[in-house]
């Protein structure tokens, strides 16, 4: 039986961490066991806030791809690809911006809501590229002929906008494009070590696989923990500590359950607490490391897995745009 096409990716403005790992790679690893799996390095769209950057965009773009690998993304199951090299879905853009007005991404939640972290970048003056991306991502999507999208509920307006413009071309050229659907990861987000809903590189609060051992200690022993808690024998509220929440998810359910119960019993000091817990993120984050020093080792493997997966993507995308100029009747001399 032929595998749905399944499709996903992220922009390489940074290295990825636990908050990645945790919300959305893990189930790649999986979901490439059951689906034809292509993962795009989406580098034009981390240029819409990053476009006096490009630095910072090409130097992200391998660190992407060896924390992908670290992590188990199988560049023989899982097909990973340059959004830039793949040129008809710039191509593709622009003939989805015919079908989508400004008003309706301007009403689109999800631009709405990075649009306003995003005052700092862009003050008042939001470019075209930044408004119009979801429009670039349903070129990514479709170009493709990606069938299945897993992500998050903050992402499903992006693509409900996808689906919006595969029915607006439909009912104009005829049934070409696929409307993809959309797969709810049940992973919720990460919470940053300050306590923040979000974990990232600009707010100082992250874990990144790629961490040493050092840095991973030093992190957590700034997490936040219960503010009222001054003494080792004060009784502690592990609802509210950071510590805890993570304890959650790197320690044994034993362990977190004797976290939880020293520490509102005011058994348990935060300095030992907090070097459990560094132990065990370490430990989980070993082999990642081990695999991820080995790629950095050998670039040229790196290099000839981006392009392999790169070169196998656009000669998809070339088949499919022939299909879709026709449909378009932009066909001249074939």
């Amino acid at each position: 039986m032929e595998k749905k096409r399944m499709l996903t990716g992220d922009r390489p403005t940074g290295r990825l961490h636990i908050g990645h790992y945790f919300g959305s790679i893990v189930n790649r690893v999986k979901l490439q066991e059951e689906y034809e799996s292509y993962l795009l390095v989406a580098d034009v769209q981390a240029l819409t806030d990053n476009f006096n950057n490009p630095d910072k965009v090409r130097k992200n773009v391998r660190e992407v791809v060896i924390d992908y690998l670290s992590c188990g993304i199988d560049p023989e199951k899982t097909t990973i690809y340059i959004q830039s090299m793949i040129p008809e879905t710039a191509e593709l853009t622009v003939f989805y911006s015919n079908l989508v007005t400004i008003a309706r991404l301007e009403r689109n939640p999800t631009v709405k809501t990075e649009l306003a972290q995003k005052r700092d970048v862009f003050g008042e003056s939001v470019t075209y590229g930044f408004l119009g991306y979801p429009v670039s991502q349903a070129a990514d999507i479709t170009v493709l002929n990606g069938e299945i999208i897993p992500t998050g509920e903050d992402q499903e307006p992006l693509i409900e906008q996808c689906r919006e413009i595969v029915r607006k071309f439909n009912s104009i050229y005829g049934n070409v494009l696929k409307e993809p659907k959309i797969l709810l990861s049940k992973n919720k987000r990460i919470k940053g070590l300050d306590g923040n809903e979000k974990m990232g590189k600009s707010l100082g609060n992250a874990i990144y696989i790629s961490d040493s051992p050092e840095e991973i200690t030093k992190k957590v022993m700034s997490a936040l923990t219960d503010p009222n808690r001054i003494r080792k024998d004060d009784l502690g509220n592990p609802d509210i500590c950071m510590v805890a929440y993570y304890h959650n998810l790197f320690s044994s359910q034993e362990e977190y359950k004797n976290v939880c119960e020293e520490c509102r019993a005011g058994k348990r000091g935060c300095v030992f607490c907090k070097k459990q817990l560094a132990n065990n993120i370490i430990e989980f984050l070993k082999p990642m490391r081990e695999k991820r020093a080995y790629y950095e080792a050998h670039p040229e493997l790196v290099d000839k897995i981006i392009l392999e997966g790169t070169n196998k993507a656009r000669e998809e995308a070339k088949k499919n745009m022939k299909r879709i100029k026709k449909a378009m009747k932009l066909d001249y001399f074939e």
